[in-house]
């Protein structure tokens, strides 16, 4: 029996026998699906395929005042009223109240010469004025006294109480008396032009601000020698240099064959390569009656219309002449963007912006057309390129590269 029971039991062969092969074809399966799906992926994400060469714009900052320019010009901000401001005498100078940057007032004091032996000049001719003066006194009460003197002695005389011989003294005394009183005042008229002399030459020591400026260079120091000629050696023809800031103006050199754009108060747009972010209001203020043959450009001098402390003497600029008066509305720069680098789909606006070597899509809101470009109120900002063409081929994702101009 035990050996009946054991010739029953036998292995069954079934398919499970064979799971570890079917286990190995199930494995490739499921590589091949991932290797399609991971193929598909890379090929959507322009990993498989060639960067597509496009051509690209940038957004950019545009002033709508750029719409309604006829003419540009460049130049620079001159001052009308500089002046290198010297003595009229030589002398070393000995104090200096300002430097550069500093504001002065007509008639203030900026700087002074050693002054000491004029000085002692005005005083030795204010001392010979007083004395002229005392003189002055003295003779007036001789000539008082030999006034009464003579007229008492021509009374006399006539009625000969006295001699002829004694009246003739007391005129002569007179008349001495009046000739005295007179060289006393011709000397104390020439006491006060030798002090105003003296003045004058105790002024010459005091460098003086010849009008409202703001002072642009130091050219002199304490213990410098200053002459106005300044040719000595190690001498200095000028102690600073000084503008005033409020007769700035812009001068621009315009082709000759443009001249008939501008005109007298015609608007301009003042930009100063210094202050690249704002644009200063203008006009033009005069048109210099000569040309230069060897540029052959005449000179228009622009005013600011709005004084402003950071516009300083030298800087360039560059000067737009407009059709018409920036209204107040006009007077903020927009960003904008060449409407070809937008795609319309459905009335949905998009631009494929550049990031690295790839496209984003990425919508936007667009506002008003200036010229050939539209602005741009959200989406991009300035400075952000974008592509221009071929907008049918681009997707988001896909890698590109910049055609080379």
């Amino acid at each position: 029996m035990a050996n009946e029971d054991l010739s029953r039991l036998k292995i069954e062969k079934s398919e499970s026998t064979y799971s570890p092969l079917r286990r190995r074809k199930l494995g490739y399966m499921v590589g091949a699906i991932f290797f399609i799906l991971l193929m598909g992926f890379l090929y959507v994400k322009g990993v498989l395929t060639p960067a597509v060469e496009v051509e690209v714009a940038s957004v950019t900052q545009l002033y709508p005042s750029q719409t309604f320019t006829l003419l540009n010009a460049s130049g620079y901000v001159v001052a009308q009223r500089k002046a290198a401001v010297a003595s009229k005498v030589t002398g070393r100078l000995v104090s200096l109240s300002v430097e550069e940057g500093s504001k002065v007032k007509a008639g203030q004091v900026i700087a002074r010469f050693e002054n000491d032996d004029v000085k002692a000049a005005r005083d030795q001719s204010e001392a010979n004025l007083n004395a002229a003066r005392h003189n002055l006194e003295q003779a007036k009460a001789e000539l008082n006294d030999a006034a009464i003197s003579f007229n008492r002695n021509k009374d006399l005389v006539s009625q000969g109480f006295i001699s002829k011989a004694e009246h003739d003294t007391s005129e002569a005394r007179y008349k001495k008396a009046v000739a005295a009183a007179a060289a006393d005042e011709a000397a104390i008229k020439a006491s006060v032009a030798a002090l105003q002399s003296a003045n004058v030459a105790l002024e010459y020591t005091l460098i003086r601000a010849p009008f409202d400026a703001v002072v642009l260079t130091k050219n002199a120091d304490i213990g410098d020698i200053v002459t106005p000629i300044g040719a000595a050696a190690n001498a200095k023809a000028a102690v600073v240099t000084i503008a005033d800031m409020d007769s700035l103006l812009v001068e621009a050199d315009v082709s000759e064959s443009n001249l008939q754009q501008v005109k007298i108060g015609q608007p301009c747009e003042i930009q100063l390569d210094a202050l690249p972010d704002s644009r200063f209001r203008g006009t033009v203020h005069m048109i210099v009656p000569t040309a230069d043959r060897t540029k052959a450009t005449v000179m228009i001098k622009v005013r600011f219309v709005d004084q402003d402390r950071r516009i300083l003497p030298e800087m360039s600029a560059k000067v737009a002449f407009l059709s018409r008066e920036v209204r107040s509305d006009e007077q903020k720069p927009r960003t904008a963007l060449n409407p070809d680098a937008i795609r319309d789909r459905n009335g949905k606006k998009t631009v494929f912006l550049i990031k690295e070597n790839r496209v984003m899509e990425t919508p936007v809101t667009l506002g008003k057309k200036f010229g050939d470009m539209v602005e741009v109120l959200s989406g991009v900002k300035s400075g952000d390129r974008v592509v221009l063409k071929p907008l049918n081929k681009m997707r988001e994702g896909l890698r590109i590269k910049v055609a080379e101009k």
